[in-house]
């Protein structure tokens, strides 16, 4: 009896470690599990200690990582004081917009509340980012990098570096999100900010007159003679910053998902919410550290000079700290199209694989015929019914009280309208919720016009598009004859030069309701938004459904359950037990049988 009693416990700890552990790894049914606690803590990146939202305690948050069509599974538990919506930057979620975390597809997660968001990085590989997507919070922080392999079978375009390193590089208020979100509603200029980020850091103290002592940098370590992949993202407010290494060339090869012409750049210009990856090679003598660099571009940089995040990059063999002038920036005060130029350098390597086998250059988007035309015209802000706000064609987006796909299911009327304009009103601008009506699996062209007074970056979630031309001036039909149809960049953001413009191609067959946006977070906050809603008209199924934990509100509110975070747990606790028990009494039986 008491060999019973042991065996009988024994096999209940074993069963249910088992369970537990199948329960948070499942790599062998291609599935990655992840919890996301956000709150608050107090740090002081720039010398001055202020609230920032941190990720599992941490800013940055900790890396998302997945291989291509893995189902990746992340419970998000809000800490903060306020609604939370996570946005995964450059994940199409293929057919299943209820994961894309922004107001117009998801209702918010209550303080004190969770929510697990269930997507599959569907024939992806890349660099990408994770941010909270409203409330003006990214600027407070909460953003994370995001990394989705290739699988095994697909060769990289490139020999396997030898280590892989994320850089998160953006400009940085010593205000939190709450009081610049209170300016921007008060009609006024954020100003110049307070300077760059560096993974959550602020700058080395590479001179004592613009940088204050005490101030904690970020230090990447590195072994001399090896290469190393280093995936750089702009998770910033506002600011285009030039990335440089001292001494160092940037071998670009890829940028959101898609690998790239291998070219090497001394700096590169990296646009809010752009991504890149750079293979960088230590080929110094490591007399001494080197810097790592983000400053502030297409502003008056001697105006802005403290805006320039500065980390180190320190060889295992380095023999002193840095020291001396930064290097240089780019020298293109009398050259506008610098930094354009360097933009339409940016190819896509049409022989390498992706996601999938074939290469990508495989889809012929220069040959297919256009089915829209979109012209898409930004200006700066502008007083509508008393308010600041910015606008996109003359509209400035008001947020549906109920999420369109919802409100589509169960027929709430009057939550928005399909009446988006294809190009820019000649009336007063206006406040509304228009969404565009798109055409499912047409082939749009869409131009973004810039007539803002500041660069601008733009991105649509659910999809990548083709970059097929970009200049300054006005575009005219005639802009068609210097598009690139042959081995334009495939990506999910782009910029768009002040007083220019930038055309992309787009192939519209993703069901869903998918937002399109300026990642100028003050622009965004004031309303430069739509979205694009694709149904389906052949087949309904193909979108997915709501998932079982879809949160309602608006017109749907009185459909909302909210269990605490703890009872949630509890319940699965509970059902891990029961079903541990269900498996000893079969096996008790099955021993007793002989």
């Amino acid at each position: 009896m008491a060999f019973w009693g042991g065996w009988w416990w024994a096999l209940v700890l074993v069963i249910n470690g088992a369970l537990l552990s199948r329960r948070l790894c499942f790599a062998d049914d291609a599935k990655v599990f992840y919890d996301l606690t956000f709150s608050y803590k107090t740090l002081s990146p720039l010398g001055v200690p202020q609230q920032v939202i941190v990720v599992n305690d941490d800013f940055p948050g900790p890396v998302i990582t997945a291989t291509t069509n893995y189902i990746v599974n992340v419970n998000v538990v809000n800490k903060l004081d306020e609604d939370l919506l996570v946005n995964w930057d450059g994940i199409q979620m293929r057919h299943n917009s209820w994961q894309d975390g922004v107001l117009g597809t998801n209702c918010p997660i209550p303080p004190h509340r969770n929510f697990t968001y269930v997507f599959q990085a569907k024939d992806q590989i890349g660099s990408f980012f994770y941010f909270p997507s409203i409330n003006f919070q990214r600027a407070s922080g909460g953003y994370g990098p995001i990394i989705v392999n290739n699988r095994s079978i697909i060769p990289l375009p490139f020999a396997l570096p030898y280590g892989d390193i994320v850089i998160m590089i953006g400009d940085w208020y010593t205000r939190n999100h709450t009081a610049l979100r209170a300016a921007l509603d008060a009609g006024e200029d954020l100003g110049v900010p307070d300077g760059v980020l560096i993974n959550g850091k602020g700058p080395y103290r590479y001179t004592t007159t613009l940088v204050a002592g005490g101030i904690d940098y970020s230090t990447f370590d590195v072994v001399p003679g090896k290469t190393y992949r280093i995936r750089v993202h702009n998770v910033g407010i506002s600011t285009s910053l030039n990335f440089r290494i001292q001494n160092h060339n940037l071998l670009l090869a890829e940028t959101e998902g898609y690998y790239t012409i291998q070219q090497n750049y001394t700096s590169f210009d990296i646009h809010v919410g752009q991504s890149y990856s750079f293979l960088v090679t230590m080929d110094q003598n490591a007399s001494t550290d080197y810097y790592i660099v983000a400053s502030a571009r297409f502003v008056n940089e001697s105006l802005w000079q403290r805006v320039t995040g500065v980390a180190i990059l320190h060889y295992s063999n380095s023999q002193g700290k840095a020291t001396g002038s930064l290097p240089d920036p780019p020298d293109d005060l009398y050259y506008k199209y610098w930094s354009l130029n360097q933009a339409k350098s940016v190819r896509q390597n049409g022989s390498a694989s992706g996601a999938r086998p074939n290469p990508q250059g495989s889809f012929h988007y220069g040959s297919i015929n256009v089915t829209d035309l979109y012209i898409l015209q930004s200006l700066p802000p502008t007083v509508i019914k008393g308010k600041l706000r910015s606008t996109l064609n003359g509209i400035s987006f008001v947020k549906p009280d109920t999420p369109i796909r919802l409100a589509d299911l169960h027929d709430i009327k009057g939550d928005y309208k399909l009446d988006f304009p294809k190009q820019p009103l000649t009336a007063r601008p206006r406040l509304d919720r228009s969404v565009i009506n798109g055409t499912f699996k047409g082939f749009a062209e869409v131009v973004l016009i810039n007539n803002d007074t500041v660069m601008q970056s733009f991105h649509i979630d659910g999809f990548s598009f083709y970059v097929v031309g970009m200049d300054y001036g006005v575009w005219t039909n005639d802009s068609r004859n210097q598009y690139n149809k042959w081995d334009a960049i495939s990506r999910c953001t782009v910029q768009v030069f002040p007083g220019g413009w930038t055309a992309i191609l787009i192939y519209l067959d993703n069901e869903g309701v998918w937002n399109i946006r300026t990642e100028n977070l003050d622009r965004w906050y004031l309303g430069q938004e739509t979205y694009i809603r694709l149904i389906n008209p052949e087949d309904n199924t193909t979108e997915f459904s709501p998932p079982g934990n879809v949160r309602y509100c608006g017109a749907l509110a009185y459909l909302q359950k909210d269990p605490a975070i703890s009872l949630a747990a509890s319940i699965v606790q509970i059902h891990l037990l029961f079903f541990t028990l269900l498996m000893v009494v079969v096996l008790g039986a099955i021993f007793n049988l002989y």
